[in-house]
């Protein structure tokens, strides 16, 4: 039998197919806040996130980043990008949600990329900010990262933001580096040359995760990306770029694609990537780049999106010269600042932990 991504372990613990319907507006969300205190958060429960709340968990994701970044109609935050349900069926183990007399207010999803863990979005219904929710949905992210065992854990926070910022740090995380997203148009002409997981899989390449395990692993101990690249693949909301080298893989990208991904309309978003580090690294990742590049053209995608912590100056400036703009900044924050992170100079590495 031929292998095939969707034998991979993580697919085989419980990735499904979900489809949510989309929110055009404010309409139909319920007055949650009546009852509770205006600065505690009595009467909220939180628990797992079910398959079932995600129409509701979307629908205050939305809101609530529409909300603070003013938008017109706050409910259309994100366009037809897909935070809620993607992150959901990559793991669904790792997702909680904050509940009001029944109604989802708010909710948080973490990631598991073996000895590294991070978790966003966290959101809470507007009407119910500052009531100490938030915190309570840490909770649970916190008691993850203790029961796995992470060496680092973060997130991507608004760098403008004290009240971001001060709650993370109440919780033990520390700012770091800026981490900036970037995108540029894709080439028309962009050709690359990559493999992607899925096909190399389907061909028989049955010791494809092991080696990008292997890749990741030397990038940093215990690193894991298994979980996204099933995810990508499962979802049929991208694939993932392997990169040959001599004898071993020079890098790995796990790219969304178009609406319904992390990505949204005509975009190839690099979610994650990385190269084997050590020296020729910064050749590695250029030739990452350009795979990255061909993979979006060939799938008539416009826009090449990817962020990366600017702690990696190299990798930074490597996007910069080719023709990438900022089009956000944000703040990485660390669980645990003075442990071996990922946001070094020697690191080759993109990743925006939004």
């Amino acid at each position: 039998m031929e292998a095939s991504i969707l034998d991979a372990p993580a697919y085989q613990q419980g990735i499904r197919y979900i489809r949510i319907s989309r929110v055009g507006g404010r309409e139909g969300l319920p007055r949650v806040c009546e009852g509770l205190g205006m600065s505690s958060a009595q009467g909220v429960r939180v628990r797992p996130l079910l398959a079932g709340d995600l129409d509701s968990a979307d629908r205050v994701l939305r809101l609530a980043f529409g909300t603070f970044h003013e938008l017109p109609d706050p409910a259309a935050a994100f366009g037809d990008r897909d935070y809620a349900s993607t992150r959901f069926r990559a793991a669904p183990d790792c997702a909680w949600a904050a509940e009001v007399d029944g109604n989802v207010v708010g909710s948080v999803f973490a990631a598991r990329w073996g000895s590294f863990g991070f978790f966003g979005p966290l959101t809470v219904h507007p009407e119910l900010w500052d009531r100490g929710i938030a915190g309570r949905l840490l909770h649970p992210v916190l008691e993850s990262f203790e029961r796995w065992g992470v060496r680092q854990a973060g997130l991507f926070t608004f760098a403008s933001s004290p009240k971001h910022i001060g709650l993370y740090q109440k919780h033990g995380f520390w700012p770091g580096n800026l981490t900036v997203v970037a995108a540029k148009p894709v080439a028309s002409n962009a050709n690359g040359p990559y493999a992607l997981a899925s096909q190399e899989i389907a061909n028989g390449r049955s010791t494809l995760l092991d080696e990008i395990r292997e890749l990741t692993d030397a990038v940093y101990r215990g690193l894991d990306l298994e979980r996204e690249i099933v995810a990508a693949a499962t979802q049929r909301i991208g694939d993932t770029i392997v990169l040959a080298g001599g004898g071993e893989l020079d890098g790995v990208a796990v790219c969304h694609c178009g609406a319904g991904s992390e990505a949204g309309s005509d975009t190839c978003y690099v979610k994650v990537a990385a190269v084997r580090p050590g020296s020729g690294a910064a050749d590695r990742f250029d030739r990452l780049l350009d795979a990255c590049e061909g993979f979006a053209a060939d799938s008539a995608l416009e826009r090449l999106v990817a962020g990366v912590n600017t702690g990696r100056l190299d990798a930074y400036r490597h996007l910069l010269s080719r023709g990438f703009r900022i089009e956000q900044i944000g703040v990485a924050m660390h669980l645990r600042p003075d442990e071996p992170a990922l946001d070094t100079p020697e690191h080759y590495v993109i990743d925006d932990l939004r």
